[in-house]
């Protein structure tokens, strides 16, 4: 059986905004980001190198991405969506096969730290 989790972030900004925040988020929060002509982002995380590609689509406001670390490579469903005059940002991460489930429970405390970074970021600009 897969194991999964859903992360609900709510941001007090508008719904288009937070789509284009996201777009740029790895150059704001990672000091050594960098973008290649193929679009996967590098940048260092405290878990080491890691790669990051963004699948956008505006108009459905999907924001679906691949995150590869050393040994593993997560596929994110990611979602902006209205909720009222605000925002709420939706991730699903599926449990990789070659996780354990507690390093699996330590990258969601990891990724709930990271949404919470995200959502101060994308609220004072």
């Amino acid at each position: 059986m897969t194991s999964s989790r859903t992360i609900t972030t709510p941001v007090n900004r508008k719904t288009a905004d937070v789509f284009d925040a996201i777009l740029d988020w790895p150059k704001k929060m990672m000091p050594d980001a960098t973008k290649d002509d193929d679009g996967w982002w590098s940048f260092t995380t405290p878990s080491g190198h890691v790669k990051l590609k963004l699948n956008p689509n505006r108009q459905l406001g999907i924001l679906d991405h691949q995150f590869v670390e050393e040994s593993i490579k997560w596929d994110v469903i990611m979602r902006v969506v209205r909720s009222g005059d605000y925002a709420e940002i939706i991730i699903t991460l599926f449990k990789p096969k070659q996780s354990s489930d507690q390093l699996f429970n330590q990258h969601m405390k990891e990724i709930e730290k990271l949404m919470e970074n995200m959502k101060l970021i994308i609220e004072q600009t």
